[in-house]
């Protein structure tokens, strides 16, 4: 098979789907692997690694979409990838389509098998692909909101972790999956005052017994979080519904009780966020000001540190981009039912039901 890595286009994206070490194991397998130039650099990936590996180096990313039979990279194709995409093209990535209407009609249009990294679900309910990914989300949010939390930055002017005599900040994370666990642990071990927030009791007890003696749990109603909400410092937004469109759990209207300078981090904003008043935004303007509420609603947190994501990322893909290579999409996707879950578009059809319901389209189911 010949696998295409282009370089990411979206806005301060430095991450790639391949690394140089995954590039090796496919070429020794006997397939092929084209690489757009400096697609790697910014996870410090030079293009000699990919070259020393056996890979192939090419200018454009019109030349990576044009020769490859699978595209793997790590975010959703932007407009302007759309046209690049040949029919029949496997592409595999992180697609969030619930939220993206004009992606998932476009990536209908191409005929093309969409495999998205986020549904991909073992036996057990986890979630492999999205896991990585996940941690690291869950502990920038912390560190960002730490940030914004300051009076330069627009902030209430509190210090996460408080001092001797001075409380610490007061944290609300929403979701108690692996965002919120490492949001809670990160938060917690900087001395904040932390409350999780969740429907499953037996998530909640299990972090009881784990988390630190500064980190809380509490069972979720919409009663809960509007009265939490109102003294948080910091609130993380870290819901899932596999392959569907976020709930929004914060409203607008909760918004007004909260302080000014308050901060908001919806890590759910990829699937269209967990506050009503979340819109995406970029690594390059990050925040905007909703209420004297500040909003951090990026939508690819993890790219702000490409080395340790891309690395943590393609240990987790690397063994079904074998599989695929090894198999074709659909013998892969018959002998290895995780990975058919990532199945979200076959040739035309939403063969992901979440999707569909989410975004009001048929549904058809690949059997």
């Amino acid at each position: 098979m010949i696998i295409g890595i282009p370089k990411e286009i979206k806005v301060q994206e430095g991450r790639v789907g391949l690394t140089p070490a995954g590039a090796h194991e496919l070429v020794r397998r006997g397939h092929r692997v084209f690489v757009q130039k400096n697609a790697g650099i910014d996870s410090g990936l030079p293009d000699e690694r990919y070259i020393k590996a056996g890979a192939v180096m090419l200018e454009t990313i019109e030349e990576v979409y044009g020769c490859a039979d699978m595209i793997v990279k790590v975010k959703e194709p932007l407009e302007r990838e759309f046209a690049l995409i040949k029919e029949n093209q496997i592409l595999f990535t992180y697609f969030h389509f619930a939220s993206d209407k004009k992606l998932t009609e476009a990536m209908m249009e191409r005929n093309v098998v969409c495999i998205a990294y986020e549904t991909v679900m073992d036996k057990h309910g986890v979630l492999p692909l999205l896991t990585p990914m996940s941690e690291v989300a869950g502990r920038l949010s912390v560190q960002q909101g730490a940030k914004y939390l300051e009076k330069p930055q627009g902030g209430k002017g509190v210090l996460l972790g408080g001092v001797p005599g001075v409380k610490p900040a007061e944290v609300i994370i929403i979701g108690a999956g692996v965002v919120g666990s490492n949001a809670a642990l990160m938060a917690s071990g900087l001395g904040a005052h932390v409350k999780i927030l969740d429907i499953n009791l037996n998530r909640l007890r299990y972090l009881a017994e784990v988390m630190p003696a500064n980190v809380e749990t509490v069972y979720s109603t919409k009663f809960a979080i509007a009265d939490l909400v109102k003294t948080a410092d910091l609130v993380i937004g870290a819901t899932l519904q596999v392959g569907m469109k976020a709930p929004h759990l914060v409203t607008r209207e909760m918004l007004k009780e909260m302080t000014p300078g308050t901060v908001i981090i919806d890590v759910s904003v990829d699937q269209g966020g967990c506050f009503e008043t979340t819109h995406p935004t970029t690594h390059a303007h990050p925040t905007y000001v909703v209420d004297e509420i500040i909003h951090y609603c990026v939508a690819n947190i993890p790219g702000a540190v490409p080395i340790t994501s891309t690395r943590a990322l393609t240990n987790a893909t690397m063994p079904y981009v074998l599989m695929l290579a090894e198999n074709g999409w659909e013998a892969a996707c018959r002998a290895y039912p995780d990975l058919k879950q990532g199945l979200n578009i076959v040739k035309g059809d939403v063969v992901f039901k979440g999707v569909a319901d989410s975004l009001g389209l048929s549904y058809k189911e690949w059997k």
